[in-house]
């Protein structure tokens, strides 16, 4: 009998904990994309943009996992980079982590201008090269409305009471609301309504901002939905009840303790069945929503080699869940992390801004044509999991990191001799050669500098991130593309025209050359001793004609 009771305390407490969890964990993220807009002025460096517009993505991902609210404020200059997200007041955190994370994916679309805003149902995202945070009205504030059903006078009277009481209620409630209004002479319809605004605004600002949406919003009636999506406040008005449930409620749980006391009263068999059933659907549901998109998980299947093919739940615990401790760098495409995977092997895995499952063949296709790149000067990729909320590359762990650790160091510069040097340069010479001859696919990387030059424990040079690289057929010898590399590292040719080929990386092999055997880095020297940057410099004519290039060179 004692066994019974402890069978029937254990379900019960059981299907209490999943009923309850399944209030925050199975809700919806809305991670639809409404709008996105970008600015029309391009970034002044992209050297120093890049890097900045990341920092600043990764301090708001910070809060956000906190309290569904960020903003961040990186660098100096016509460069700073100003960002805000938040998600609606209705969000849980998780799901709040997943729709910042389709923002901060889609947003860097707007690259190469220094501005954009994303706007999704469930959360917004900004960025701008100034202080917009105190901003609640502006030129793209738009209206966006449903075209698929017209309602009744009577709906729409009850869809501008919904309206009308969010905007009084909204800004003496930290700037949220959200509400329903019983659709006069029906049974069961009603309206539904959201109001949100951002965090930085103080509530004279929200109710303008709130106002004027109110205003905007009458424009999609008779509409069945509508949206506004103003500069400091977001709000949706719908038939359907796209709202997610209020989180702790008394009255909620206290009809999940009468159900449960119900079932488990009736028979132990009925009560196992249901846990066994929530657990089962719980699991499964949050299972499918980490493996993201249906679609990507048939494209995993056009991987030549299955095993490239990484679970992100496996990267994910490699990681600590990307823990900022095992954060290894950054580059232009990607954060870096150190991962230990469960057989003891350490990896590095590239978390990539732009989320590819919106272009998941792309994608494969070119993680089969790197991953069959191998060459003792490559960095080798493992894998890769592109099925998840973000894309990861999975590549070798190197523990001496980049070059430019080393070149660009005084003190730790001294631990490269002129022989190491010299076998670094002639590793980098021939990992090109590699890419650009030897290879199935010909492949131009466009991104060759000190920082995507690896060395492993004995200093042995690997060429890294073909997140910039481009495959050709034979038969091509000039591609047009677009623009793409590092100020400062492109060929002249290449930066003026578009027209790309191997030597691109041979110019760009050149600079490093003279980075190596200076110890100056080529766009630094603009903002330290010279005027001009490092190749101006050394290729005066002066310099030669006067002997002075000795003085140039490092003293190890």
């Amino acid at each position: 009998m004692k066994k019974v009771v402890s069978l029937i305390s254990l379900c019960h407490l059981v299907l209490i904990k999943l009923l309850l969890l399944s209030k925050t964990v199975i809700a919806e993220p809305r991670a639809k994309t409404i709008l996105v807009t970008c600015g029309h002025v391009r970034e002044h460096n992209s050297t120093i943009f890049v890097p900045n517009f990341v920092a600043t993505m990764e301090k708001i991902s910070d809060e956000m996992r906190k309290t569904g609210f960020g903003t961040a404020v990186v660098g100096t200059g016509p460069d700073t980079n100003y960002g805000l997200a938040q998600c609606y007041g209705d969000l849980s955190l998780l799901d709040c982590v997943l729709c910042y994370a389709e923002a901060r994916t889609v947003l860097p679309q707007c690259y190469p201008y220094n501005s954009g805003r994303i706007f999704l149902d469930g959360c917004f995202m900004r960025a701008e090269n100034y202080s917009f945070f105190n901003e609640y009205t502006g030129p793209g504030d738009k209206a966006v409305c449903g075209n698929t059903t017209k309602k009744n006078s009577s709906f729409q009277a009850a869809a501008k009471q919904a309206v009308l009481r969010v905007v009084q209620d909204a800004p003496n409630n930290k700037g949220y609301a959200r509400g329903n209004v019983a659709v006069a002479g029906t049974t069961n319809q009603s309206v539904y309504v959201l109001a949100d605004c951002w965090r930085t605004l103080d509530q004279r600002s929200c109710k303008a901002c709130l106002e004027n949406a109110y205003i905007s919003l009458q424009g999609c009636l008779p509409w069945s939905e509508g949206r506004v999506l103003n500069t400091g406040c977001f709000m949706r008005y719908s038939d359907t009840d796209f709202l997610n449930k209020v989180q702790g409620s008394g009255s909620s749980r206290g009809n999940v303790v009468v159900i449960v006391v119900a079932v488990v009263s009736s028979v132990i068999v009925s009560v196992v069945g249901v846990t066994i059933g929530v657990y089962i659907w719980k699991q499964r549901y949050i299972q499918k929503k980490r493996r993201g998109s249906n679609d990507a998980e048939k494209l995993a299947k056009s991987l030549q080699n299955k095993s490239l093919n990484f679970k992100y739940s496996t990267l994910d615990k490699a990681t600590g869940s990307f823990h900022e401790n095992n954060k290894l760098g950054q580059g232009g495409f990607g954060t870096v992390y150190k991962g230990v995977l469960a057989d003891g092997r350490e990896i590095a895995i590239k978390r990539l801004y732009f989320n590819n499952r919106h272009r998941a063949a792309d994608f494969y296709n070119e993680v089969n044509i790197i991953s069959s790149v191998e060459h003792k000067n490559l960095v080798r990729l493992l894998g890769c999991s592109c099925s998840g909320p973000e894309s990861l590359l999975v590549y070798e762990f190197l523990p001496n990191k980049s070059l430019d650790r080393f070149i660009f160091d005084k003190n730790k510069g001294k631990e490269l001799n002129w022989e190491k040097r010299f076998e670094i340069i002639i590793g980098t010479a021939e990992g090109l050669v590699y890419l650009h001859e030897n290879s199935k696919t010909k492949i131009i990387h466009r991104d060759i500098k000190a920082s995507n030059i690896l060395l492993d424990a004995k200093f042995r040079a690997k060429i890294a991130d073909f997140g910039l690289a481009r495959s050709f057929q034979e038969d091509k010898s000039h591609i047009s593309t677009a623009i793409a590399g590092t100020l400062g590292y492109m060929a002249p040719e290449y930066l003026a025209h578009g027209q790309l080929t191997e030597k691109a990386d041979v110019y760009s092999f050149g600079v490093l050359l003279l980075e190596m055997v200076t110890g100056r880095q080529n766009n630094r020297s603009i903002v330290s001793e010279y005027s001009d940057s490092l190749v101006t410099v050394i290729r005066h004519g002066s310099i030669f004609r006067q002997g002075l290039l000795n003085n140039y060179l490092i003293q190890i």
